[in-house]
C-alpha cells in the first residue's frame, strides 16, 4: 500500500511540475491521469520493489552529487582531448564484475558508466558489464571499482 501511495505522490508531482497549468479543470484532469496510471500499474503488478524503489529515494542526496561531480570530471578529460589532439586516446574493450544484487543496483551501475563521458556499457550478462573506455585513464576508473561501490551503496545492500 506504501508503494501505491508513494507512486501516487510522485505522479502526481511530475504531473504539477510538468503540465504548468494550475486551474481545477487541469488539477481534475491530472488526478484522473494519476487514478489510470496507478490503476493500470496495479493491474499490471508492477508497483514493486524494482518498478517503483522508493527505498533508494533517500540516497539520492548522496549519489547524484557524486555522480554529477564525476561526469563534470569525465566531460573537462574528454573535452580536453577532442579540442587537443595530441593528447593520447586508447579506446578498449573490457568487462567489469558489478557487485550489486538486483537488476535495479546493475541498471544504475550500468547507467551511470554509460552517463560519465568516454566511458559506455556495452552489453550486461548477469553480474558482469562489457564496457568500452575512450581512455586508459577512464578504463582504470572503473575498474578501480569506486563506482561499483557507490552504485552498491546506493543501491542499499553494501
Amino acid at each position: 500500500m506504501i508503494r501505491v501511495l508513494s507512486l501516487i505522490f510522485v505522479l502526481s508531482a511530475v504531473w504539477l511540475l510538468l503540465s504548468g497549468h494550475y486551474d481545477t479543470v487541469f488539477y481534475g484532469l491530472g488526478a484522473v491521469s494519476v487514478a489510470l496510471t496507478v490503476w493500470v500499474s496495479a493491474r499490471m503488478k508492477v508497483i514493486d520493489h524494482e518498478g517503483h524503489p522508493f527505498h533508494i529515494a533517500g540516497r539520492v542526496f548522496i549519489y547524484f552529487p557524486w555522480l554529477f561531480w564525476e561526469i563534470i570530471k569525465s566531460n573537462i578529460d574528454v573535452a580536453r582531448r577532442v579540442l587537443s589532439p595530441s593528447l593520447p586516446i586508447s579506446p578498449r574493450v573490457f568487462v567489469v564484475q558489478a557487485s550489486q544484487k538486483t537488476a535495479v543496483g546493475r541498471t544504475i551501475y550500468a547507467n551511470s558508466i554509460t552517463l560519465t563521458p568516454g566511458t559506455v556499457t556495452i552489453d550486461v550478462r548477469g553480474s558482469e558489464l562489457e564496457v568500452h573506455a575512450l581512455t586508459e585513464a577512464s578504463a582504470e576508473g572503473i575498474q578501480s571499482g569506486v563506482m561499483d561501490a557507490h552504485a552498491t551503496r546506493f543501491e542499499g545492500t553494501g
